[in-house]
């Protein structure tokens, strides 16, 4: 019996950690701006500390899921529309 033995590291792991890492910082960040920007009736000190560390968690849940994806185009490919979907949603909220 011949076993197939799967590669230790998969060859998309760099892709799937830029995607995680630069499409990650935009999500975390315009998630930050969208909360800001929601919150406009809270104190300054408690918006400016809330949206400052939702950063973090957000950003590593992001690349710590990108390598959920199957390939490293598919994370390029859903973590850049979800970005793009939450930053057009903070310019739409920015700018109404």
């Amino acid at each position: 019996m011949s076993e197939k033995k799967s590669p230790a590291v998969h060859r998309d792991w760099l892709a799937k950690s830029a995607a995680g890492i630069l499409c990650g910082g935009v999500l975390a960040f315009a998630c930050s701006g969208l909360f800001a920007q929601l919150n406009a009736d809270l104190p300054l000190a408690i918006r400016g500390q809330l949206a400052m560390w939702m950063v973090p968690p957000i950003w590593l849940g992001v690349l710590s899921g990108a390598y959920f994806f199957s390939s490293g185009g598919r994370a390029w490919l859903g973590l850049g529309g979800a970005s793009a979907c939450v930053v057009g949603t903070w310019l739409a909220v920015r700018l109404s």
